[in-house]
C-alpha cells in the first residue's frame, strides 16, 4: 500500500470545501473495516484513506500548514499505513460507564498483547503492539492501542485463495474467539495484502 505524501494532501482551504464529502466517505469505508470482538472491544483494520482522513484532520485541528511540520505528522501516521504484508487495526475498549471503565481499565492490562488473528490451518499471528510509544501504566492500560499483524507468504497466498479467518483476544480477563468474520470486511482485509 503506498505511504501518504505531502504533495498528495489537500491544503487545509481545499479540505475545508471536500471535508463533509470525504468525511461521509471515510465513515462509510470504515463500516466495513471493523470487526466487533464482544460488546466492548473494537478493531478497526487501518488503510491508506482511513490514515488519510486523520492525517487530514490532524492537519485542520492544529491548522498545520508549514511543510516541516506536515512531514511530521506524515511521519507519525504513514506507519499505521499496512505494507501490503500485514494488517494493522486500531483497537478500541469501550466501556460506557466511567467506574466500569476504570475497574476494566486495570483488569484489562497487556490486552493489546493477546489479540490474534489466525489464518485457518496456520497457527495464531499474535499483535504487535503500541510500536509509536507506551501506552500502559502498571496500574491500568490505555483504552486505544495500535496492533499489527504480521503474516507469511504462506499464509498470504491462502488468504488469497479463500482460506478463512478467525480473531480474537485470549486475556483471563476478557476472551473471545471470532471463528468467521464478514465476508465484505474479509475481502477488503484480503485485498490490503500482496
Amino acid at each position: 500500500m503506498p505511504l501518504i505524501t505531502a504533495d498528495s494532501l489537500m491544503t487545509l482551504e481545499a479540505y475545508a470545501k471536500a471535508r463533509k464529502e470525504f468525511r461521509a466517505k471515510v465513515i462509510a469505508h470504515k463500516k466495513n473495516r471493523t470487526i466487533h470482538l464482544g460488546k466492548h472491544m473494537t478493531l478497526l483494520f487501518e488503510d491508506e484513506l482511513t490514515m488519510r482522513y486523520q492525517l487530514q484532520e490532524m492537519l485542520r485541528i492544529e491548522r498545520i500548514f508549514e511543510m516541516d511540520a506536515i512531514q511530521d505528522e506524515l511521519d507519525a501516521y504513514n506507519p499505521l499505513v499496512p505494507d501490503g504484508h500485514n494488517w494493522k487495526a486500531t483497537m478500541l475498549l469501550e466501556y460506557e460507564d466511567v467506574e466500569l471503565r476504570k475497574q476494566m481499565l486495570a483488569k484489562l492490562i497487556g490486552i493489546e498483547d493477546r489479540a490474534w488473528v489466525r489464518v485457518i490451518g496456520f497457527d495464531r499471528v499474535y499483535a504487535i503492539a503500541d510500536e509509536d510509544l507506551e501506552r500502559e501504566r502498571n496500574d491500568k492500560t490505555s483504552s486505544v492501542h495500535f496492533l499489527r499483524f504480521d503474516f507469511t507468504t504462506e499464509m498470504i497466498v491462502a488468504l488469497k485463495q479463500g482460506a478463512d479467518v478467525a480473531m480474537g483476544i485470549d486475556h483471563s480477563a476478557y476472551e473471545i474467539e471470532i471463528m468467521e468474520i464478514d465476508p465484505v470486511v474479509r475481502q477488503l482485509l484480503v485485498a490490503d495484502l500482496v
